[in-house]
């Protein structure tokens, strides 16, 4: 099932240590079919170096329930989900714990359009969340974070796709594009 799609998710996941934006195993990408029914997404806790194809995950966009695939999936799962529920423009996402936007992301601070550069990609600064509260992150958190995104945008009537990128207050970068080869974090 999705064999193309899950070969292109690895690849992408691949692509995050060799351009050293994530440690240990902390980051991941998805991306959903074009049908928008199914996502897949890197499994929970493989190292980069060992993970293949086999390993990637599929599961349903609408239930959230694993159809496919023996590993637990990423534990962002839930941000994702909120994330392709939300909007029918986001083909792929890619979320890293990049040392330079984590540092930046826990100052609570939007990024600006300092250079011609970000401006190809960005219509505008890229927006830090509002820190999130003592009960999102003791709840559902990964859940919360996907809300928190969305409550960001919607509350500053930006559109994710001029802005396909957000910093999570003290966690993050998610970036995303229409297709998944267009996502960059």
């Amino acid at each position: 099932m999705l064999e193309q799609l899950k070969a292109d998710v690895l690849a992408a996941n691949l692509a995050l240590p060799a351009h050293h934006l994530v440690t240990f195993t902390w980051g991941n990408v998805s991306a959903v079919d074009e049908t928008r029914q199914w996502m897949v997404i890197k499994p929970s806790g493989v190292e980069y170096d060992v993970m293949t194809a086999d390993d990637m995950v599929v599961v349903e966009i609408a239930s959230g329930k694993v159809v496919e695939g023996s590993k637990k999936p990423s534990s962002d799962t839930p941000t994702h989900l909120a994330l392709y529920r939300r909007y029918a423009e986001i083909g792929g996402i890619v979320h890293t714990h990049s040392r330079h936007a984590t540092i930046w992301s826990q100052a609570g601070l939007d990024l600006p359009a300092w250079g011609t550069t970000h401006a190809d990609y960005f219509y505008g600064a890229i927006p830090c969340t509002r820190q999130m509260t003592a009960e999102e992150i003791n709840g559902e958190y990964e859940y919360q974070t996907g809300e928190v995104i969305i409550e960001t945008f919607e509350e500053r009537g930006r559109s994710p796709a001029q802005i396909p990128a957000v910093l999570v207050h003290s966690h993050g970068p998610f970036a995303w594009g229409k297709k998944r080869r267009r996502c960059r974090a």
